[in-house]
C-alpha cells in the first residue's frame, strides 16, 4: 500500500472521530454552608438548568473564617442538595474537603428530563 494513501487514511478517520466526540463541559455553581432557603432554590435552580443542557456540575461550599469550625454544616447542604437532584442527577465524585472548600460533582441521568416533563413551558407558565 502507498504510504501517502495510508497517511491520509488516518487523517480522515482521526477527523471523522474528532467530529463524533462530544465535549463534555463541567459547570460550578458556588455555595455557602449558612445559605438561605431562597438563595438555595435559585442556585438550585441555576443547576438543574446546567444539567438540563448536558453539564456535569461542580459544587462547591465556601468556608471563611469560624464556619471551618463546622464543616458539618457545609456537608447537610450538599447532601440536602444531592437528595433534591437524586432524579435528574448521580454524584459522581462524593463531598471532599480541600482547604477552604469542600466539592462534589454531579452528573445528569440520561433521559430524566424528558420524563420529567411536568406540563409547564421555559417560564413556568401552564400550557393551557
Amino acid at each position: 500500500m502507498d504510504y501517502a494513501k495510508h497517511k491520509y487514511e488516518q487523517d480522515r478517520k482521526a477527523k471523522a472521530a474528532r467530529k463524533n466526540q462530544a465535549k463534555v463541559e463541567v459547570k460550578e455553581m458556588k455555595f455557602r454552608p449558612k445559605i438561605d432557603v431562597g438563595d438555595y432554590e435559585t442556585k438550585k435552580g441555576h443547576v438543574m438548568r446546567f444539567l438540563k443542557k448536558g453539564a456535569r456540575v461542580k459544587i462547591t461550599i465556601m468556608f471563611r473564617g469560624r464556619e471551618m469550625a463546622h464543616p458539618e454544616q457545609g456537608l447537610n447542604v450538599l447532601e440536602r442538595l444531592a437528595e433534591d437532584l437524586k432524579d435528574f442527577a448521580t454524584v459522581e465524585q462524593q463531598p471532599q474537603m480541600e482547604g477552604r472548600n469542600m466539592h462534589m460533582t454531579v452528573a445528569p441521568i440520561k433521559g430524566a428530563f424528558d420524563a420529567k416533563d411536568d406540563g409547564t413551558n421555559e417560564k413556568g407558565n401552564d400550557n393551557a
